[in-house]
């Protein structure tokens, strides 16, 4: 390793751009004394509150979904795998607000199941359901992902020798095969929820940003930028704090 040099300055500048705007987004809201200003307003809080149970709610949404899901892709070999593959990755590459206007000709009024929630006494529109719905359309990847390469990382051999000690298989899969694959569950669930709460782009297009009601706080940080930037800063300066905590 004697150029072992070679590698400091990308790393120093890697490091330094991502540290950089967090540091300085921290000197000025937490150290110049701007996170009081904002703590305990109403508006806040009610941001704070929805964005916390509602990507919570879309977290348990993609754990249900996607785990099955990731072990079908880790363990069969099917035709048509390799396009689900990408049909589930394909939101990672999509810019937010595509994705905003994409649930909107889905799930709208004008939509294509407009009609059929219509029929059923449904809007999904503007309501903290739409605020849940673009979290997963845009988290849901990630948890796929990791728990894919979990699950494949899991010896077979493993399972079928529980399957030959007479071990049902649902008994298998929660018993061998989640644990074994645990950590990479783990870090692909925290990775999806730090995405659905920080979801923007996709939940201003299809939810909008009503106090209370779909105002999540990424919505409220760009309504409030308009008016008060120190206010903007105290509650990124909140929501820089929350993602350090996750990490």
């Amino acid at each position: 390793m004697r150029r072992a040099w070679l590698f400091v300055p990308p790393v120093g500048c890697l490091v330094l751009l991502l540290v950089l705007p967090v540091a300085a987004l921290l000197e000025r809201a937490v150290l110049g004394g701007l996170l009081p200003t904002v703590w305990g307003r109403p508006t806040v809080l009610m941001a704070l509150r929805l964005t916390l149970w509602t990507s919570l709610a879309a977290l348990a949404v993609i754990v249900a979904l996607g785990t099955p899901v990731a072990y079908l892709l880790a363990r069969r070999a099917f035709p048509g795998r390799a396009l689900l593959e990408s049909l589930i990755e394909l939101p990672l590459l999509l810019p937010p607000t595509v994705a905003g206007i994409g649930l909107l000709l889905a799930f709208g009024r004008q939509g294509l199941l407009g009609p059929a929630l219509a029929s059923l006494g449904l809007a999904l529109p503007f309501t903290p359901a739409a605020v849940v719905l673009a979290q997963v359309f845009v988290a849901a990847p990630f948890y796929v992902r990791a728990a894919r390469a979990g699950f494949q990382a899991v010896d077979p051999e493993l399972e079928l020798v529980a399957r030959t000690l007479g071990v049902p298989d649902r008994d298998v899969f929660r018993r061998v095969t989640v644990p074994l694959a645990l950590p990479s569950l783990l870090a692909g669930a925290t990775t999806a929820w730090a995405r659905a709460v920080g979801e923007f782009g996709a939940t201003l297009m299809f939810a909008g940003s009503l106090p209370g009601s779909t105002q999540t706080m990424t919505v409220a940080i760009y309504t409030e930028l308009e008016r008060d930037l120190d206010s903007a800063l105290a509650m990124a300066g909140l929501l820089v704090l929350v993602a350090g905590a996750v990490l």
